[in-house]
């Protein structure tokens, strides 16, 4: 009798842990399940737009590429249009992320650029450029703010041949036009009706290839054979020039939200200012703000 009881207890308590154990094992795999239902909701989705400065362009361009081969599926749009137009659009709504050369204050009212949050992901330099047939090799800053100017109209007034002055230049809404405006022609107005004016980095480049005697100004990271850089008081537009202060035509790449980003434009920001991208930008002619052993504020409107 003592017997069967014992045996009775015995296979109570074991059907008690089967339970329990049976139990247990749901309550994990309920567990993992919710898990695995939090990663796959965390994969990143949806669309956004960037769009504004063309010099930034490059950079934004082939990280948008890396980002959504990472996340397959998420949609970065980017286009260009002028960091005026960028500024303009990301404070009206209508894009996520405004790229800008410049600071916000210095294109948009007060109040419009205070909603504005600033991401700067790079330093960009900025080099003057003419035809590969312009046999001048250097500047000083007054030759330079004189041929925009419209005082010096042929090369020969500053050693070259006898040929003339051909000016390209860049719409109002350009960041690329107002950094060299500021910065390279000490804020002097280019004189009105002798330049040509073309739209983007890519179509100077271009139009400076094709035309006798041009000159113009482009991003280090649209410079290469087709076009001839110039000294500037016989500094180099270099890397090392311009993170130790000597080259001054620079500026910081902006990446403008309307309040703190979140989500996938947060996500993609995040990536733009990650380590991950930091090869890209040196290898695409930019450089880290953190090479930078000068730096610029932002000052009255351009």
């Amino acid at each position: 009798m003592v017997f069967k009881m014992r045996k009775s207890v015995i296979l109570t308590a074991a059907v008690l842990i089967a339970v329990i154990f049976t139990l247990v094992g749901c309550g994990n795999q309920g567990a993992s399940q919710d898990n695995q239902n939090q990663n796959q909701g965390s994969e990143l989705s949806g669309s956004i737009t960037a769009a504004g400065s063309s010099a930034l362009l490059p950079l934004v361009e082939e990280a948008a590429s890396q980002f959504m081969s990472n996340n397959p599926n998420a949609k970065i749009n980017v286009q260009a249009g002028g960091s005026g137009t960028g500024l303009k659009l990301v404070s009206e709504g209508s894009v996520d992320i405004g790229n800008s050369d410049i600071f916000a204050e210095e294109k948009l009212d007060a109040d419009r650029a205070k909603e504005l949050v600033d991401h700067k992901v790079c330093v960009v330099g900025f080099a003057i450029v003419v035809n590969p047939d312009v046999n001048v090799d250097n500047l000083t800053k007054q030759q330079l703010i004189d041929i925009f100017t419209g005082k010096i109209t042929n090369w020969k007034e500053v050693g070259g041949n006898d040929q003339k002055v051909v000016i390209l230049n860049r719409p109002t809404s350009s960041g690329t036009r107002a950094t060299f405006k500021k910065y390279a022609l000490d804020g002097k107005e280019e004189a009105q009706g002798i330049a040509l004016t073309e739209e983007s980095s890519g179509a100077i480049k271009k139009a400076i290839a094709d035309t006798p005697g041009s000159i113009s100004y482009l991003a280090l990271s649209y410079v290469d054979g087709s076009v001839k850089a110039l000294k500037l008081d016989d500094v180099e537009p270099t890397v090392e020039n311009i993170t130790t202060g000597k080259y001054p035509i620079w500026s910081y790449e902006h990446m403008y939200t309307k309040g703190e980003p979140t989500g996938l434009t947060k996500a993609f920001l995040d990536y733009m200012m990650s380590d991950e991208v930091k090869p890209l930008i040196k290898e695409l002619g930019y450089i880290p703000t953190s090479d930078m052993k000068v730096s610029k504020i932002s000052s009255e409107k351009i």
